[in-house]
């Protein structure tokens, strides 16, 4: 979760249905989580971040409509800082917003998310 003055920034993913979430997604093989955040905050962002604290962990069952099936997935959430923005998202049909953190909370499409951002706040 990417936090700086009172604003979040929440990815918006149009692929099936429009998702807002926080940025993230799959550690790929040989990465750690950490080196997953970064490179996901990169490609759905664009944002280079500094990792401030790690939050904690969560689990949830999704269907993954591009492979098929539905997957376990275990979100790791770190409190994060931007320190610069390098591009526009590289991932396809993701677009950056940034909310005021307390509208944030409401924005986003699933439940662990949301937990996390109002624990932080």
């Amino acid at each position: 979760m990417i936090l700086h003055r009172g604003k979040v920034l929440l990815t918006r993913e149009e692929l099936n249905e429009t998702e807002i979430q926080l940025p993230g997604g799959g550690i790929d093989a040989g990465e750690t989580a950490v080196q997953a955040l970064y490179r996901e905050c990169l490609e759905e962002t664009g944002w280079k971040v500094q990792i401030t604290r790690r939050l904690g962990a969560y689990q949830r069952f999704t269907h993954m409509p591009e492979y098929g099936f539905w997957a376990q997935k275990i979100c790791h959430i770190y409190l994060c800082r931007p320190v610069l923005k390098l591009h526009e998202p590289l991932e396809p049909f993701h677009t950056v917003v940034w909310k005021d953190a307390y509208d944030g909370v409401e924005l986003l499409t699933n439940e662990g998310d949301r937990d996390f951002l109002a624990a932080a706040i």
